[in-house]
């Protein structure tokens, strides 16, 4: 039964694709989602780390100016400090330490100013603050750190005060403190090119300035992609409510971010820190493109393998499949001989006998007719006519009967080297001067690299002439037959070729032509055996031998021997 060979086909490739694709898949969503996983919670923890280490500074850098005025007011006499020469000694002793200090004033209780050392005295030294906020924190505090404000030099700034109580006498040291060194810590939360960071206080006013969108006590705004119909930059979350350090993913006007914030201790200031996950999770994208690239690959590999591996097993059924055929068509074809063998041993035997005695008796009766008084019968030559036929018969019938016994009793084959081009020339050599008669042309082409092989050379002989005298047969006059040799290295196999433009056979014909006792010649001129006897010779030696018709062109004989 012819196998489905399409079907097969698609059956193993898609068993092998599924059973490889599917656990890569699985396997790599997997290791993917938990990369994933451990890649976001250790981007968070970061995110975590770097608010909390830049608050840190902020903390750190605020008690630091708390300790120097703090210091200041305690180490100094308040009648040294009101003095505007001495004060602006010590400030310049803090200025040459750090830049962080704008200006300094002493103020009384009152709210005024004592003493004042900085760029806005005219502005400042006549200014009363006992009604400003921060003046009666300090008052009731001890200590205090401003919100960013305008105040009297109508310009965004804050201060740090501390209350001096001296003999019963209380006063206020104030220091203005450069916003620039403020906005320096932040800034260095910075880390992309869209990264953000600002301060905010409990109003959700700026205390920093951000590196995109707002100013000094406004809201924050988002620069994002999307605006508002009045063409102004959307605001910011408010995180000014914030107490404990936090990580929020979050989108706003459909463009994703991630905000970290966390309150500075000192003054309930709180620390907010934008980053995009583009930039951050860069690594994460590239781990993932990466996993595509090689899960594209694997199964690029796999789905290639699958098809190479399908079509060589397919291939490998397919010429099994034909060995497997041609091995049931010898094995049937050698049964037959077996068979035949059989039979015509037995007829031989059985038909010999009646032969040799009409032979015998075929000839005494061509001695009576040869006597006087018959000779002169007047049916003399019609009894001679018809034991003439019987004895042409009877010759007939002792060779179809020779060649059933040599048939049945075939010897095996001898061993012997073998020129096949001296062969093919001497075989040919017996049927020239007949060809040349009735004007057949025997072309001979012999390849130079034929080797001498081992095998039995009569017998060779006796194949290579039985399809000889068949081409002639078939060709009858006005044509050629091709004799050819040639080598076939790779299978180390030597081929011998015999074409004729003879009549050619039907498929009918072809698919019998090796059949015993089945013969295209008319009746009386062939016994069916000759291409049966020379199939099993071929076949005995090792070799083979094919044909090929095309009806109404020719006939090739097609003979393959092995080296060896």
């Amino acid at each position: 039964m012819e196998r489905n060979y399409t079907k097969i086909w698609w059956q193993h490739s898609l068993a092998i694709v599924g059973f490889s694709v599917i656990p890569l898949l699985i396997v790599n969503i997997s290791l993917f989602a938990l990369y994933n996983k451990i890649y976001t919670e250790k981007v968070s923890e970061n995110l975590l780390n770097r608010v909390e280490a830049r608050r840190d500074t902020l903390d750190l850098f605020l008690r630091e100016r708390v300790a120097q005025i703090y210091t200041v007011a305690h180490t100094n006499k308040v009648a040294d400090l009101i003095n505007e020469a001495y004060l602006g000694q010590v400030f310049a002793t803090m200025h040459a330490k750090s830049d962080s200090y704008v200006d300094v004033g002493v103020i009384d209780k009152e709210g005024n100013h004592l003493a004042y050392v900085g760029p806005y005295y005219d502005a400042l030294k006549a200014a009363n603050y006992k009604n400003e906020p921060w003046f009666n924190a300090v008052m009731s505090q001890g200590v205090f750190i401003s919100d960013i404000f305008m105040g009297y030099r109508h310009y965004p700034h804050f201060i740090i005060a501390v209350l001096i109580r001296e003999n019963s006498g209380v006063w206020i040291l104030r220091l203005t403190i450069n916003l620039k060194n403020l906005d320096d810590i932040v800034q260095k939360a910075w880390l992309g090119e869209s990264s953000d960071a600002f301060i905010i206080n409990t109003s959700n006013q700026l205390q920093t300035l951000p590196r995109f969108g707002g100013e000094y006590l406004s809201s924050p705004i988002f620069m994002g992609y999307a605006k508002k119909a009045n063409n102004q930059h959307i605001p910011y979350p408010n995180f000014s409510s914030t107490i404990k350090t936090r990580v929020d993913r979050m989108s706003i006007q459909g463009h994703e971010v991630f905000i970290t914030a966390a309150t500075v201790r000192s003054n309930n200031w709180v620390l907010v820190i934008k980053d995009s996950p583009d930039e951050i999770l860069s690594p994460l994208a590239q781990g993932r493109n990466w996993m595509i690239l090689f899960t594209s690959l694997g199964l690029f590999v796999i789905c290639t393998g699958a098809v190479l591996f399908t079509n060589a097993l397919i291939n490998r059924m397919r010429e099994t499949d034909r060995e497997n055929d041609a091995n049931s068509d010898m094995l049937l074809q050698a049964n037959k001989m077996i068979a035949l063998s059989k039979m015509a041993a037995g007829i031989a035997h059985e038909v010999n006998n009646p032969l040799a005695s009409i032979a015998e008796n075929a000839g005494w009766m061509k001695d009576l007719l040869a006597e006087e008084e018959l000779a002169a019968s007047p049916n003399f030559k019609e009894f001679d006519k018809a034991v003439d036929k019987i004895e042409q018969h009877v010759a007939r019938a002792r060779k179809i009967i020779h060649n059933l016994l040599g048939f049945a009793r075939r010897m095996e084959p001898a061993k012997e080297k073998i020129n096949i081009n001296n062969l093919l020339d001497e075989t040919t050599g017996f049927l020239e001067n007949e060809a040349r008669y009735v004007n057949i042309s025997i072309e001979k082409d012999y390849a130079d690299d034929v080797p001498v092989i081992t095998s039995d050379l009569s017998q060779i002989q006796q194949v290579v002439l039985n399809l000889l005298n068949n081409a002639m047969d078939a060709v009858g006059t006005n044509g050629v037959i091709a004799v050819t040799s040639r080598y076939h290295a790779k299978n180390d196999e030597v081929e011998i070729s015999i074409a004729d433009t003879g009549k050619g056979m039907s498929e009918a014909e072809l698919n019998k032509i090796f059949d015993p006792f089945f013969t295209t010649k008319e009746v009386g001129k062939g016994t069916g055996l000759g291409l049966s006897i020379s199939y099993s010779i071929i076949e005995k030696l090792g070799g083979k031998i094919k044909v090929q018709s095309t009806l109404g062109k020719g006939t090739v004989f097609t003979i393959l021997l092995p080296k060896h």
